[in-house]
């Protein structure tokens, strides 16, 4: 899913005191914005660095529970560096949202993964993986097709195949596809698993709507798993 920049998005990052970049590959507009020259060169946060992870790894990690929390940390921490006087504020804000912001969202994850651990589960894109893995599911679709969906590049007629046999044969119980970005392979995907009446799970990539905080979003996204999870399994 090409972006490229605008002018304000260069103005923004010239401007700003701290950028908080993607990285793994996702956003690399954003690096040689940043290495343009400035007066005052903010401080970065590259998600992929923090997390040790390079470009070919899946760059979704807003989905990662985990890589979430290790974000949350260090953007107070990197709010600490620019503003040492309001250490304090910051290290209460952090500790808010973890504690408060997150409690839905920390509630929800653990439901799923105490109640439907090792569910079988088919996915159009590779958004999907880390909160399917952080919730223990089993995840059925072939990695390549799933990359190759959110990447945009041509998928196999042999994982295509897969996948809907996947869903005919119902080998898995949930079917998740990202509304964002309905390919034909993923529109006969979906087909697929309505033929079958396999209950289907929209997501998206960014934030719905744009106005919600992260936490409504994801808990939003958790509710509707969950929802297809209890219809699937009767529990």
């Amino acid at each position: 899913h090409a972006y490229g920049p605008t002018v304000a998005d260069a103005v923004g990052l010239a401007r700003s005191d701290m950028a908080i970049v993607n990285g793994i590959g996702y956003d690399r507009w954003s690096s040689q914005l940043l290495a343009a020259d400035a007066p005052r060169p903010p401080i970065v946060l590259d998600v992929g660095d923090l997390l040790g992870l390079r470009e070919g790894a899946n760059p979704h990690q807003w989905y990662s529970p985990a890589s979430v929390e290790r974000v949350i940390t260090a953007i107070a921490a990197d709010y600490e560096r620019l503003d040492p006087r309001d250490a304090a504020y910051f290290e209460r804000r952090r500790i808010e949202i973890e504690q408060r912001g997150l409690a839905g969202y920390r509630r929800m994850l653990a439901l799923i993964r105490g109640r439907y651990h090792g569910v079988a589960v088919g996915y159009s894109e590779s958004i999907f993986e880390p909160l399917g893995r952080a919730l223990g599911l089993r995840l059925l679709t072939p990695a390549r097709f799933a990359r190759a969906i959110a990447e945009g590049t041509e998928v196999s007629a042999g994982d295509t195949r897969t996948v809907e046999a996947q869903a005919r044969n119902h080998e898995i119980d949930v079917w998740v596809y990202n509304r964002q970005n309905t390919t034909p392979d993923v529109e006969r995907a979906n087909q697929a698993a309505r033929a079958a009446h396999i209950p289907i799970v929209a997501i998206t990539e960014t934030l719905a709507p744009a106005s919600a905080s992260f936490q409504q979003w994801q808990v939003s996204e958790l509710t509707g798993l969950l929802r297809a999870l209890e219809e699937a399994t009767g529990r």
